[in-house]
């Protein structure tokens, strides 16, 4: 029973033909198997290269996003302290505007001040055109009553005139500083609100660095996110080459146990034959001899054989509910139901498998006889078994995933319809249903190895 188990398992993982077939094509199947096996580790180390590339990548786009929005840190204090400085300013404008609203009262006063010099002037104009000019001092020489009054008369006569003249001089004294007000005032206006302008045009500029830099940054987090999510999938796919070299490696182990226990077994028919031979030549001889010794006997007796029947009973097979039929061919259906979506694009993405539908409890079986490499639950898989198989020298990969649940662990050996799972909603999935990947050689994150499962299994 031992030796029966050890041939089925060896038969089942590598699907290589009949147990009882010449030596010399499983050494060959081994040597197919050694090199599966060398090709898994060079695609390991290839995977885990791009891993490392990829970390690289990672770690330079996150060093530049540092020194990004350092950058973003010292513009946004630039333009704290412009705002400050355009802050400064607003306040000293309006500063000289109310210092501009006070010098228009003081103008105003002025105004005044110098209307009525004016008509001051005016009078004495008038008076000097209707005198002649001369006509005040003659009435202050024929006029005064006494030399002291003459005095006095022309004292006041000329203190007039002095009082004429500082009028005029006020004036325009009045009138220039009224003009250098001005000037002063709106220079001072002009520079301020050119001194603003400036800072609000380096504001300006400085706040499109800042735009550019977050642009940066964003784009760098969106590279850097891109980079992480390739090295979740190149991790996902150094895990399935390390567990497929592990299935590969026990295939090969059970395989050399079993060409051992075929040529045991080859040895013990051969002796079990050669005593077979010698027990019918001794049985022969004994009949030779007896029916020498019967012909000798003047009597003859009959004799009656017996014969004996034996009945053998077969295992009687139970069929799995709802369970496909094993067909004939490499592959088998996997489940039951219809397919509800092919291979493809969907959904501006590539669906690299089939999905298959059904509802109620649905079994799902292997597609070919293999070793289960991978027995997981993965956020977009949900709960998804991987198989490798070994068929005719070439390896392939079934994978069953949105499974509700998983019935074999990894490093079982699981033959060709033999339960895996139940149909299910698990992971990144609407609806219950199986999505079935087929590839021919190792799985991989890009999924390159992906062919359509209709081409090979029975509609």
């Amino acid at each position: 029973m031992k030796k029966n188990i050890i041939a089925m398992n060896a038969s089942i993982m590598i699907g290589l033909g009949s147990i009882l077939a010449a030596p010399s094509v499983y050494a060959e199947s081994i040597s197919d198997l050694e090199k599966q096996k060398e090709s898994i580790q060079e695609k390991r180390s290839g995977v885990e290269s791009n891993i490392s590339d990829t970390e690289k990548k990672i770690d330079s786009l996150q060093d530049k996003q540092m020194t990004a929005e350092d950058q973003i840190a010292a513009i946004e204090a630039k333009i704290a302290e412009s705002a400050k400085k355009i802050d400064a300013k607003n306040a000293e404008i309006t500063q000289t505007k109310k210092e501009i609203e006070a010098l228009k009262e003081e103008i105003k006063v002025l105004k005044e001040r110098i209307a009525k010099r004016n008509e001051v002037l005016k009078e004495r104009a008038l008076s000097f055109q209707e005198t002649g000019g001369d006509v005040n001092y003659l009435e202050v020489l024929f006029g005064s009553s006494s030399f002291g009054d003459l005095v006095d008369r022309v004292g006041a006569v000329a203190t007039i005139a002095e009082a004429d003249r500082d009028i005029l001089k006020q004036h325009e004294l009045d009138k220039k500083d009224l003009e250098e007000k001005q000037k002063a005032v709106e220079t001072k206006l002009a520079s301020l609100e050119v001194a603003k302008a400036e800072l609000l045009e380096i504001q300006k500029q400085q706040k499109q660095q800042k735009q550019e830099k977050d642009a940066l940054v964003k784009k760098l987090k969106q590279q850097t996110e891109k980079h992480e999510h390739e090295k979740m999938g190149l991790e996902e796919e150094k895990a399935n080459l390390a567990a497929q070299e592990k299935a590969i490696k026990s295939a090969i182990s059970l395989e050399h146990q079993r060409l051992a226990e075929l040529e045991a077994a080859r040895k013990k028919a051969a002796a079990e034959a050669k005593k077979r031979a010698e027990q019918e030549a001794a049985q022969a001889a004994a009949q030779a001899s007896q029916a020498t010794e019967t012909k000798k006997q003047s009597t003859s007796s009959g004799y009656s054989a017996k014969s004996n029947s034996s009945s053998s009973s077969s295992p009687a097979s139970s069929n799995v509910s709802q369970a496909p039929a094993v067909s004939s061919g490499t592959f088998t259906r996997p489940s039951a139901g219809y397919v509800s979506s092919t291979m493809g694009e969907r959904w501006n993405k590539q669906h690299a498998g089939i999905d298959i539908a059904a509802s109620g409890t649905v079994p799902v079986v292997a597609a070919a006889d293999g070793v289960v490499s991978r027995s997981y639950f993965s956020s977009t898989y949900g709960n998804v078994v991987f198989v490798t198989h070994s068929i005719s020298g070439q390896q392939w990969t079934t994978v069953y995933a949105h499974l509700s649940s998983r019935q074999v662990g990894e490093g079982a050996v699981v033959a060709k319809g033999q339960q895996v799972g139940i149909m299910g909603n698990t992971g990144h999935s609407y609806g219950q249903h199986l999505h079935f990947e087929l590839h021919k050689g190792s799985w991989n994150y890009s999924k390159s190895n992906a062919v359509n499962p209709l081409n090979y299994i029975p509609n």
